[in-house]
C-alpha cells in the first residue's frame, strides 16, 4: 500500500512573538533528535505522537498541550497507525523566558482542557488577516497559563481588578476604530502587561478588547450600509482587511452579510415608494 503523502501548511503571521506556525498531518515521518530556537507549542488534533525530550519519552494525547522549550533535543515519531495532525506554534521569548526551561522540561505535556481549547482558538484566528488584535489577545492570556502551570507561586499573585485600566483601553480603542491597536502598543501606552490589559478590560466591560472594537467597527459599517454605500467601499473605511473580513465579523453580530443588509434597506425604500403611489399628487 503507497504511503499517504504528507500534508503541510506553514506562514508567519504578524504577530509579535510568533516565530512560524505549522500544521501538518504525518503517517509515517519520524523526525530524527533536533533543537529550535524558539518555543514549540503543540497540539494533536488526530491520532498521537510519541517523543523523546531530555532522554526521557513522552507522548501527546488528543486532550494535552505540549509545550516544548528552546536549545532542548527532543525527536518525534507516530504512536498510532495511522499517524497524527497537529497543529504548532513556535514563540519566541516574548511570552516565555529561559527561565521556564527547566519547569517545561520536568513537565512538557498539560493536561488543561481551557487550555488546550484556547490554543485551537488562537490557530483558527492566525488565519485570518485583520484579526491581529484578537490573535494577540488570545496569546497574551495562552502565555499567561502556560506561565502558571510552570510557575504556579508566581501566577498566584495575581493583580486585583483595574477598572481605571479598562477605561483608559477603552479611551485608546474608541480614537482607534479604524486604524487600529496593536496590544503590545496599548501595553506600552498605557505600562501595563499586555495579559493584565485583556484581562482588566474583559472584567470590567464582560467583553474581549478585540470584541468590543469589531463591535464599533460594525456599527459604523451599518450606518454606511444603510447609506446605499456597498460592501467593498465600507470594508476599508471602517478597519476591516478587506471584504471578506468585514463579511465574516458583520454576519456574526448582525445575523446576515453585509450586502443583504444593504439590500433589505433598498427593498424596505422600495416598498414606501411603491404604496404610495399618488404621493405627488398629493402635495
Amino acid at each position: 500500500m503507497a504511503a499517504v503523502p504528507p500534508e503541510v501548511s506553514a506562514w508567519r503571521p504578524r504577530i509579535p512573538g510568533v516565530v512560524e506556525v505549522f500544521h501538518a498531518h504525518f503517517t509515517e515521518y519520524a523526525y530524527p533528535m533536533h533543537v529550535h530556537e524558539a518555543w514549540t507549542l503543540l497540539i494533536v488534533d488526530d491520532g498521537a505522537v510519541r517523543y523523546d525530550l531530555d532522554r526521557h519519552e513522552h507522548g501527546t494525547p488528543h486532550d494535552t498541550v505540549s509545550l516544548l522549550p528552546p536549545h532542548v533535543p527532543h525527536n518525534g515519531s507516530p504512536a498510532t497507525p495511522h499517524g497524527f495532525r497537529k497543529r504548532v506554534l513556535y514563540l519566541d521569548a516574548t511570552h516565555l523566558g529561559e527561565d521556564l526551561i527547566g519547569p517545561a522540561v520536568d513537565g512538557p505535556d498539560l493536561r488543561d482542557p481551557v487550555l488546550r481549547h484556547r490554543v485551537g482558538q488562537l490557530h483558527g484566528v492566525l488565519g485570518h488577516p485583520g484579526d491581529e488584535l484578537e490573535a494577540e489577545s488570545r496569546l497574551s492570556l495562552i502565555g499567561e497559563r502556560l506561565r502558571a502551570h510552570l510557575q504556579p507561586r508566581a501566577a498566584a499573585r495575581r493583580p486585583p481588578r483595574d477598572p481605571a485600566l479598562a477605561r483608559s483601553l477603552r479611551e485608546l480603542l474608541d480614537e482607534r476604530v479604524t486604524r487600529g491597536l496593536a496590544l503590545d502598543e496599548a501595553a506600552r501606552l498605557l505600562h501595563s502587561h499586555p495579559a493584565h490589559l485583556v484581562r482588566a478590560f474583559s472584567t470590567a466591560y464582560g467583553i474581549a478588547p478585540h470584541q468590543y472594537l469589531m463591535s464599533r467597527r460594525v456599527e459604523r459599517a451599518r450606518r454606511l450600509l444603510l447609506e446605499g454605500r456597498p460592501p467593498g467601499e465600507v470594508a476599508p473605511v471602517t478597519g476591516f482587511y478587506d471584504q471578506a473580513h468585514l463579511t465574516r465579523h458583520f454576519k456574526r453580530l448582525v445575523g446576515v452579510t453585509p450586502g443583504r443588509y444593504r439590500l433589505s434597506s433598498r427593498d424596505r425604500a422600495d416598498r414606501a415608494c411603491v404604496s404610495r403611489p399618488d404621493a405627488a399628487s398629493d402635495a
